[in-house]
């Protein structure tokens, strides 16, 4: 970022092939690889014939160059003629490969680039100076990148962890005195199902800013945090390739449920099928204006194009706006589920289910049925401890009716040790969807 490069994150889940398509399609140069994943990198080095002077190595990989032996030796004073670089990572891609996202580079001094990309920092209250920024999640997703770059940009200690776990997190905010963080809902919901002595255990009385987003956050599980770590949890929506909304925690608590109004410089329209804007209060397709200029799928204009209406993109989310501006999300278009020609959003059945005191994670997809078309179906990670049995999957559908109209209520219930999700808190749905759909032809 200060030495005008594209970079790009990888996932360190991937094999080497997988590894071998981003390097290969995002043109890189050079290939850094940590000494824990020696495998994969090489045989993603490998596969793409990949010049032994950009192979670099954090630690020791035959092969490669060590990182230290390649800095020895050189001056530690900036070069005269710097420009800032710029992140160029690669989208999930739940649907065909993934598709890095592309900003021209431009000829700015980088500590000066710098400081204009903290600038969203103060959207969230968050200043220069004194303070430590706990990244919670990985540094492949734009977000925790983001911030974590704009931490050490504005001065503060960034502190990284290997793997999330909710306690230790907790620990973290002590040892550390967390000013900041960026995290997602689910990490909210297993912090939240913490034994009541181990969340009384530790002092969070540091935290400033606690950013959320990637996934919608139930209305209740975003208050029960605000009651417990006071209202420091702000939320804003966006994506990768720009965006986007956000709010702090008073609005929030005005309009439970928002993820907020515009950016400075952004722009928020709802688009029908038809290509016509909807009135207020209209759910549709979600499209965005980013403040930070266009993009580009590299490699892909057809997906570039086929994103695009009247100047703004989407990535496929379903909301409305009120007649005051603000934005609520229903969920994802490629989520939504079609029974009886009616339109289902799991997000809102999820939130239900997860208020359960004995649901430690949940899924709703719509599965095959020859009447309606799809039926609701709910894949549930039991909390910790708790059996799964007939005996709960009819509470859940009991406390579903309670909460819920009956056409959005599962039919059934399906158990799992563990959902699939990304690191970045998302569902990998397709995964579920994969085993119910096999041989059938989904509705959307």
């Amino acid at each position: 970022m200060q030495a005008g490069l594209y970079l790009t994150c990888i996932n360190f889940h991937l094999t080497g092939p997988e590894i071998a398509y981003i390097v290969g399609d995002c043109g890189a140069k050079a290939l850094l690889v940590g000494e824990r994943f020696a495998a994969a990198g090489r045989a993603a080095a490998d596969e793409l014939g990949f010049p032994a002077e950009g192979r670099l190595a954090s630690g020791k990989i035959d092969g490669f160059v060590s990182l230290d032996d390649l800095v020895r030796g050189h001056s530690e004073a900036p070069p005269d003629d710097r420009s800032a670089g710029q992140a160029m990572l690669y989208t999930s891609g739940t649907t065909g490969r993934p598709k890095g996202v592309r900003r021209a580079l431009s000829d700015i001094d980088p500590d000066t680039a710098a400081a204009l990309s903290s600038m969203l920092s103060t959207l969230f209250d968050i200043t220069p100076g004194p303070g430590a920024h706990l990244c919670a999640g990985p540094l492949y997703h734009a977000a925790p990148l983001a911030f974590g770059t704009a931490a050490v940009h504005l001065g503060q200690t960034l502190v990284l962890v290997d793997r999330w776990d909710p306690e230790q997190t907790l620990q973290l905010i002590e040892a550390h005195r967390i000013t900041t963080s960026h995290m997602v809902p689910t990490m909210f919901h297993r912090l939240l199902a913490l034994p009541d002595e181990v969340k009384g255990r530790y002092d969070l009385s540091s935290l400033h800013s606690v950013i959320h987003a990637a996934a919608p956050c139930p209305v209740d599980v975003k208050r029960r945090m605000m009651e417990w770590w006071g209202p420091v949890i702000y939320e804003y929506y966006a994506a990768t390739e720009g965006g986007g909304t956000y709010v702090n925690p008073a609005e929030w608590l005005e309009h439970p449920g928002t993820v907020g109004r515009p950016f400075p410089g952004a722009e928020i329209r709802i688009y029908d099928d038809d290509g016509h804007e909807c009135p207020a209060g209209q759910p549709g397709t979600v499209y965005m204006g980013s403040p930070i200029g266009q993009f580009e799928y590299h490699n892909d204009p057809k997906k570039t194009a086929e994103t695009r209406r009247d100047g703004l993109f989407t990535v496929g989310d379903v909301g409305y706006l009120t007649s005051d501006g603000w934005l609520y999300l229903c969920d994802r278009k490629s989520d939504m589920i079609i029974s009886g020609g009616v339109n289902i959003y799991p997000a809102e059945i999820e939130a239900v289910l997860l208020s359960h005191p004995k649901v430690g994670d949940a899924a709703v997809i719509g599965v095959p049925n020859d009447e309606w078309g799809e039926e609701v179906r709910a894949v549930v990670e039991p909390a910790s401890g708790v059996t799964a049995d007939e005996g709960l999957a009819q509470d859940l559908l009991a406390h579903c009716r309670e909460h819920l109209a009956s056409f959005k209520c599962p039919r059934a219930v399906d158990f799992r040790a563990e959902l699939p999700r990304y690191p970045t808190g998302k569902l990998y749905k397709r995964l579920l969807r994969d085993e119910y759909w096999q041989g059938a032809e989904r509705s959307i």
